[in-house]
Order: structure tokens, then sequence, then C-alpha cells
């Protein structure tokens, strides 16, 4: 690539997350006369893609189709070439973070949504009743991904009192440790200058379920009407899914968005760290208690039980912690046979100290 066509190169992709360092990536595709891009959007099996001679429409068949955790994927990065019928993307660049979460198949495969985010937003309505548990799994998933999470609370002109909406955010707040929590009107604009200060920089991906006003928040973001808005239901306050594929947009203020459909399932998928982010308190309790490996359930020592037991320590948040960490543990036993074999271990060997627990507890001839 000549300095004249890298800089047009750079001037086209700069306001799509273009730099040196991908500039650097790509530089052996250069060589084979591959076009760079960014994918906006994939539809079955073919992809937009922003490049410097425009939006290209290409097919990802030469990148492993089968794979969920490996197909083409909007926000990526991708050489593709620069003509042909049909135009083919040849392969997509090491990705910097990826959002990925399990499918809903019985294999428990990883599903990849978006590629290369830095800020992951999650919105939550406030036309419904907060489910902290809910905003508790999206968020392990958004730290797991590498991006830096926010939730927005959607929906703000619904809950005119403003003491009321200061006490939701402070609950969100109790359940997002690190995280900005913003209520946000798109109606009156209330909170839009404080999300567009954080996503100017980047790239961003706009998650959470039908009906959560993430559409309704891009349009304010993007300043125009792009993205259709649907009502949500009255009986309980969902939405039918309006945005159908993820779509990666320039913002006007700099940064780019990616819209996703509401997503009725968040797996994790081999998210620990994520989990251990979210409950930071927790990990951070953990490690003043008697037992290294203590599971914080009926141990002596616990500090866990005892922050719980004082009232420091919300019990929902350690319900949830649990939860989460099993669900975590299943999904990667089962790509994982060593691990497998650990667990099954260890349960024969908690099993082993309950019955003889409840042997002592019971006395000798209880059975007699």
């Amino acid at each position: 690539m000549t300095s004249s066509s890298a800089s047009s190169v750079s001037a086209a992709l700069a306001p799509y997350g273009w730099d040196d360092a991908w500039a650097d990536e790509f530089a052996p595709y250069d060589t084979e006369g591959l076009l760079p891009g960014r994918v906006i959007r994939v539809d079955r099996g073919q992809c937009d893609v922003v490049t410097a001679d425009g939006v290209l429409r290409a097919d990802t068949a030469f990148v492993t189709p089968h794979d969920p955790m490996r197909v083409v994927c909007t926000g990526d990065w991708v050489a593709v070439e620069p003509g042909g019928n049909p135009r083919y993307v040849r392969a997509y660049l090491p990705r910097r973070t990826a959002f990925i979460r399990s499918t809903s198949s019985k294999r428990s495969e990883g599903q990849i949504l978006a590629a290369n985010v830095d800020h992951a937003i999650v919105a939550v309505p406030l036309s419904a009743e907060l489910d902290l548990g809910r905003i508790e799994r999206f968020l392990a998933l958004a730290w797991e991904s590498g991006a830096q999470p926010l939730v927005v609370l959607t929906k703000a002109d619904l809950v005119p009192d403003a003491v009321t909406v200061a006490h939701l955010v402070q609950d969100v707040e109790t359940s997002a440790p690190g995280v900005p929590v913003v209520p946000v009107s798109a109606v009156d604009g209330a909170g839009l200058d404080v999300v567009a200060a954080i996503v100017a920089a980047g790239t961003s991906v706009l998650l959470g379920q039908s009906g959560a006003g993430k559409s309704t928040l891009a349009n304010a973001l993007l300043g125009e009407d792009v993205m259709t808005v649907q009502a949500t239901r009255d009986a309980d306050g969902k939405g039918r899914h309006t945005t159908t594929t993820r779509n990666l947009l320039a913002l006007p203020g700099g940064g780019v968005l990616i819209d996703t459909p509401g997503l009725r399932g968040v797996g994790l998928w081999d998210a620990e760290t994520g989990v251990g982010q979210v409950f930071s308190e927790i990990e951070e309790l953990a490690g003043r208690c008697r037992f290294h490996d203590c599971a914080h359930e009926a141990e002596p020592g616990c500090a866990v039980l005892a922050a719980v037991e004082d009232g420091d320590l919300p019990e929902r948040r350690l319900h949830s912690y649990r939860k989460l960490l099993r669900e975590n543990q299943r999904i990667v036993a089962k790509t994982d046979a060593r691990l497998r074999a650990e667990i099954r271990k260890d349960w024969k060997r908690k099993g082993a100290i309950g019955r003889a627990a409840m042997e002592a507890k019971r006395g000798p001839h209880w059975r007699s």
C-alpha cells in the first residue's frame, strides 16, 4: 500500500476505529492486494463491510462457517477481496475483545455477538421492575469480554419522582461495583450527554432484552431515526424484536455503536473472571475466610457469611454469586473433560463429608 493509499484508507476508516495497530495487523493481507474494512452487518452468511471504496457486500464462506466462535461478526476488521462476483472475506484480524454468550444448543457452544468492543452498554428499562440478577449476568459477560461496562437506565421519564430515580440508581450501583449507572430519557434528553461523552471514544455495543429501549437510545445518540422503534406491550412492559441483526453505525460525535437484537437468554460462557468482577466485594471478603477453598455455605470462619449476618452483604448478592458460578462451572465442564473429573471428585468428597457429619450427628446406632 502506497503512502497516499494508506492515507486515504486511514481517512475513510478512522471514524470506524482504524488505527496504526490495525494497519500493522493488516500488513500481510495488503501484500496480497486485499482491502481492509470493518464489518457493519452480518446476514445469512454474507456481510456488509465499510472500506475506503465504500460499503461492499461480501460472502463469509472462506472463514470457518460452522464454528460460532470463529464466524465473521459485526465489529470485526477483515481482509476482503477488491473485486469478484461473489466477493469474499478472506480473513478477520485478531480480535481485541469479544462479547460471547453460550448458545441454547445442547452442545453448549459459545456464540460471539460483537467484536472489538470498548464499551458494553447494558440497557435496563425503568418501565418495569428492576431485575438485578439479569443485570449482574449481563455485566459478567461484559467484564469477561474485555469491554468497560456501562448501565443505562432507560425511560427515566416514566419515573417522574427524582428521589425514586436516585434510589433505583443506588440499587443498581450496589449490584454493579465499579460500573457507571446513568438514568436516561430519550424523551427529554436527560442523561444523553453523559452517555454520548462515554461512547465518543471507541466502539460501544448496546445490550438488553426486548423492550429495553435500545433502538430509541441508538436513535437519540445518532441524532436521527435510523433504527426502527416499536411500542412495548402494556401488559408486561416487554417489546417485540425491533432490531433483527447487529448493526454498526458511526456516531456524529465520534465513536461507533453496535445495536443488537433483544436477548432473551444470556447464558455465561467461561466467564469466571467476569463473575469475579461483578461480585468484587464477595471476592475480597473471600480472601479473609479461614479456609482458602471456602464455599461460603456453612464453613467456620467464613468472612462472607459473617458479612451477610452483619448486614454488610445482601443475601441476594451471595445467592446470585453462587448461581452464576455454578452455571459457569457447568458450561466450562461440558468442554473440559479434566475439569468434569475434578468436579465429580469434589462432589464425591463433599458427599462423603456430609454423610460422615450426618452419621456423627445421629450417633453410631442410628441404623439399628
